[in-house]
């Protein structure tokens, strides 16, 4: 009777450790939908504002400038926006490398050193 007793406790604080890391993970994948809906809300909005601030300076510069100055600044105003989307593309690749349910992840693996027999 002593070991059934002990396989059902067993057992029960196995179920109860899975529904704590399913509990988890479950906390921690709305977190990251709600940051990934923010962060694309935001970033969103930022580039289109930014498209037309940079749109309209660039008009207005090139607009400004004299007749024959026109096309070297036009090449410029190229550059410096290639540049700036490649230090874009730099930081977002750099972003991206993030792990997601690193905690989850943390507490399996803790959960699994702990069951390990000891020598």
């Amino acid at each position: 009777m002593g070991l059934v007793r002990s396989a059902q406790a067993f057992l029960a604080t196995l179920l109860a450790l899975g529904r704590t890391r399913l509990e988890l993970f479950s906390v921690e994948t709305q977190e990251l939908l709600v940051r990934l809906v923010l962060l694309m809300v935001g970033a969103v909005a930022a580039i289109l504002l930014v498209a037309l601030a940079l749109g309209f300076g660039a008009v207005a510069l090139v607009m400004a400038a004299p007749p024959e100055q026109r096309v070297a600044l036009c090449a410029g105003l190229a550059g410096a926006f290639l540049l700036g989307a490649a230090v874009i593309a730099w930081r977002v690749r750099r972003a991206s490398r993030l792990r997601p349910f690193a905690e989850s992840l943390a507490e399996l693996r803790r959960d699994g050193d702990a069951l390990e027999p000891r020598e």
